[in-house]
């Protein structure tokens, strides 16, 4: 079924068409016709089904644009699943003009935020503890609200934001849609969806979405790190993001890794905002081929084409692994799921073994290549200079061909962050980029560049 045969504008359906929306995933076609009409929903859509673009679609139809009010609240787990919902929302809503859509998430200024919110906005996406403070503060105001989004339910609920939700559920109208997305449907999601909705429409996809396809081996080692280099050389992925279970653990794997010629960087939740900012930029831009990360700090990630997931520890559950795993294998491509244990697990694993299409490998039959390393493609500078001094993509990618000569071929990525620019720069010519950049100017001005 595809979007014409929805009551959505002309301008809508065209910059549909012109995203490539064009024919609707399973869970656009059963939720939009209810949005559309004002119904609550509850969704059961894992990653990747197209959820965003259902519920924002049906947000961004619903605004009335002349008036400069919040009128659409969108609460999501993390920061980096709330700048995808963002950055999605932004590109449906080129079909008017005018439409502001803001960010209130943990680990930006609050002092920025209270001056974004003094010149008002139509949509904002956020995370629940700083919306709550922003509430609190009365620096946001919500009584003209119509639509109330929770992206991830499931996830808010396990980093235990059930507080935060139900104080904002107090400043929020009575009569307003509220759609509640998660990737499962327990009790406590359906005891949630009583309390804050009011006859909602259940729709269920998972089954009709393609399962990823996703080789899953599993190794008994009781050298692990020994174990990972093998499977890195045997395998020979071009991106992996390995889970442990705890933050520590997540930093010293990282950097035994490194010592060992394998590039890879650490996200856990002791980094900072920037620093995370700036491990996500250059796993994404293949600038780093593995991410360390732990369960916590991996929500929200959305990498596209994930070659291997490995699994360093043995995940606390069923839930969290396959949550784990379905981050490889994406839009049609095969992935890869790995999997290790010591002799000491191996009595945990016997639930694995219930699925016959998992394969029980021996860890002896992995073999390292004589000087073998991981390094990456390209390598990241980072400009000083973003969003706020009016620096686009484009400027970034005509100094870099211009005046410091580099082929368009050797350029990967470029990120433009409200005060920072981040770009991916082919390896063996990163020192001529930066020291093109450093010594020229982006639209006549000078910035200061650095390697990452």
């Amino acid at each position: 079924m595809n979007f014409s045969k929805l009551p959505l504008t002309k301008e809508m359906l065209q910059t549909l068409h012109s995203l490539g929306y064009t024919e609707m995933t399973p869970i656009q076609e059963e939720a939009l016709p209810f949005i559309l009409e004002g119904r609550d929903v509850i969704a059961q859509a894992k990653t990747g089904s197209g959820k965003t673009a259902a519920f924002g679609i049906g947000v961004l139809s619903h605004l009335d644009v002349k008036k400069f009010r919040v009128q659409s609240l969108i609460l999501c787990p993390t920061r980096e699943l709330a700048d995808q919902v963002a950055k999605e929302l932004r590109r449906i809503a080129r079909f008017q003009h005018n439409i502001k859509i803001l960010m209130l998430t943990g680990g930006e200024s609050f002092g920025k935020q209270l001056g974004s919110l003094e010149h008002q906005a139509h949509i904002i996406v956020g995370t629940p503890g700083r919306v709550l403070k922003h509430l609190n503060k009365e620096s946001l105001e919500l009584s003209n609200l119509k639509t109330l989004v929770f992206d991830e339910a499931d996830r808010m609920l396990d980093m235990g934001f059930i507080e935060e939700i139900e104080n904002v559920l107090g400043f929020v109208p009575k009569g307003r849609q509220t759609l509640l997305f998660s990737a499962t449907y327990d009790d406590e999601i359906l005891d949630i969806s009583k309390r804050i909705q009011n006859d909602a429409v259940s729709v269920k996809t998972t089954t009709k979405e393609v399962q990823n396809k996703i080789v899953q081996d599993f190794y008994e080692t009781n050298d692990k790190v020994d174990t990972l280099i093998k499977i890195f050389s045997s395998y020979k992925p071009e991106n992996v993001i390995v889970f442990t279970n705890t933050k520590l653990e997540a930093k010293e794997l990282a950097e035994s890794l490194v010592q060992n010629k394998i590039d890879a960087l650490a996200i856990h939740g002791d980094l900072e905002q920037y620093e995370r900012n700036d491990v996500l930029v250059q796993f994404a831009n293949k600038s780093c081929p593995i991410l360390v990360a732990t369960d916590v700090a991996a929500r929200g990630l959305d990498i596209k084409e994930l070659s291997l997931v490995v699994n360093y520890d043995l995940p606390h559950g069923m839930e969290t692994y396959t949550h784990r795993i379905g981050r490889t294998g994406r839009a049609g491509a095969e992935g890869i799921a790995i999997t290790l244990y010591s002799d000491r697990e191996a009595h945990k694993i016997e639930e694995y073994e219930e699925d016959t299409s998992r394969n029980f490998l021996d860890a002896a039959t992995l073999k390292k290549e004589q000087g073998f390393e991981m390094k990456p493609q390209y390598v990241t500078l980072v400009i000083e200079g973003g969003k706020k001094d009016k620096v686009r993509a484009g400027d970034i990618l005509g100094a870099l061909t211009g005046e410091a000569g580099l082929q368009g071929a050797s350029i990967g990525k470029i990120d433009i962050y409200d005060r920072q620019s981040y770009v991916a720069i082919e390896n063996s010519l990163v020192d001529e980029a930066h020291k093109k950049l450093k010594n020229g100017k982006i639209k006549n001005k000078k910035f200061s560049v650095w390697i990452l």
